[in-house]
């Protein structure tokens, strides 16, 4: 498994299915723009203090499209994101 360094959130994604008339299709154009937090980096530096992420494993997230990088281990998706492109937590 990847440990994030810095501000880095690693997220684990499924992949999204759509059923239409009892049909499952996979969307593999459209990205997903929710994940699970699996592992997450210690924080960042600001004016040399440690700022400690606001997200913690477990927590289910929607975040920004296209500023991830995507991770592969063993047929599971993962995204590697910086915790400033998080946008919310779900609840």
């Amino acid at each position: 498994m990847i440990r994030p360094l810095k501000d880095y959130v690693l997220l684990e994604v499924k992949p999204v299915e759509k059923n239409v008339g009892g049909f499952i299709i996979p969307e593999s154009s459209d990205k997903p723009s929710d994940g699970v937090v699996v592992a997450v980096g210690p924080g960042k530096m600001v004016d040399g203090k440690l700022v400690e992420p606001s997200v913690k494993v477990g927590d289910r997230v929607i975040y920004k499209e296209y500023s991830t990088v995507e991770y592969k281990e063993n047929d599971k998706k993962f995204y590697l994101i910086k915790e400033e492109d998080i946008l919310a937590i779900i609840e």
